[in-house]
């Protein structure tokens, strides 16, 4: 039954080489960008060619092959030697993303059992990781949409789906499970500033799978609310805390908060490689922050007075007390706590 809302793929592995649909383009031009060094792929993760947390550990993975194919050709004897600054180069690409060091550390763990030629060994472990992430998700999906009620209104934030996964998405995941199994009648999506993934990419995947799908300003977030619109509030992550904080892209932490003031329920979906058990708390998290230029300008136009400056964290951190669902692949967690967030490790 989803097969048919399920039909965008961002990562590609072809050809023996990384094929990356470039997010940059969309909605107005779909280009595959080919990549074929583990310094490209650092470079096309760092430019947002590439983005979302899983999307991003996938991406680095297969950009592990591309440096070991580098390695092993330039020094077959001591491919591990060579093959570090390559792995630092991608492990710095984007610092939020704890999916993309944790598929870093996956791929690692296999260098020690390794002999002769690394190269088949480490694409088969990319493959099973983008393999993996896509079942993972469709787990989520029918776990996060069971918790729907009949004809549930939804409002996303950012892009979750196909382009910020492996396939299919988080988020988005549960949004295109509820709509196939027809719980989902409404499906509202911010346009997230400042570089409009909810109208670029979450509108494009959605239209793409025939759901409906209505775009709203961050601004109107409050009134829909209000006017008793929205049911869930679903959203994605980068990186969970031991207790259930939950950093995502900025604006989420708006929408929790306007969420609790109006009764509406608040789900973050993410599969486990995002939740960090290292860090207590969302207070521990590097926020990532970016140009100005992307807040004074879109698409390369000045939209800003000359002479203002801007504040551009990309993610907020929401408490775990905003939150009323947490959904992974191994369970669902409600009003998440460190005991209850402990108790998906065992």
């Amino acid at each position: 039954m989803t097969q048919q809302y399920d039909t965008i793929r961002a990562v590609i592995w072809q050809d023996n080489v990384l094929k990356l649909l470039d997010q940059r383009k969309l909605p107005h031009e779909e280009i595959l960008l080919t990549l074929e060094t583990a310094a490209d792929t650092a470079q096309a993760i760092k430019d947002m060619v590439v983005r979302g947390a899983p999307a991003i550990g996938v991406t680095a993975a297969f950009g592990v092959v591309l440096a070991a194919r580098a390695a092993y050709a330039k020094n077959p004897e001591n491919w591990r030697a060579e093959i570090a600054e390559d792995l630092d180069i991608l492990a710095n690409a984007r610092p939020t993303a704890v999916n993309l060091v944790w598929a870093l550390e996956v791929m690692k763990g296999l260098f020690d059992g390794i002999e002769g030629d690394p190269e088949p060994t480490l694409l088969a472990e990319a493959q099973r990781i983008h393999e993996e992430d896509i079942a993972a998700n469709r787990t989520m999906g029918e776990l996060g949409s069971a918790l729907f009620p009949e004809n549930c209104r939804v409002l996303t934030h950012c892009n979750t789906g196909s382009l910020a996964t492996g396939g299919y998405g988080t988020a988005l995941g549960v949004i295109r499970s509820g709509y196939a199994n027809a719980k989902v009648t409404d499906v509202y999506a911010d346009e997230t500033r400042p570089w409009m993934q909810g109208a670029r990419l979450t509108a494009w995947e959605l239209v793409q799978d025939k759901i409906p799908v209505t775009l709203v300003v961050e601004g109107a977030a409050a009134t829909l609310m209000r006017q008793g619109k929205v049911d869930w509030v679903v959203v994605g992550s980068d990186r969970i805390t031991a207790n259930g904080d939950v950093a995502n892209k900025i604006g989420t932490y708006s929408l929790a908060v306007l969420a609790r003031q109006h009764g509406v329920k608040f789900m973050v979906v993410a599969p486990m490689s995002t939740v960090d058990y290292n860090l207590p708390n969302g207070d521990a998290i590097e926020i990532e922050q970016r140009a100005y230029e992307e807040v004074l300008s879109i698409g390369g136009q000045q939209i800003a007075a000359e002479g203002a400056n801007a504040w551009n964290p990309v993610f907020d951190v929401t408490p775990a007390e905003l939150v009323d669902a947490i959904v992974t692949e191994k369970g669902v967690v409600e009003n998440p706590t460190t005991e209850k967030m402990a108790e998906l490790l065992k």
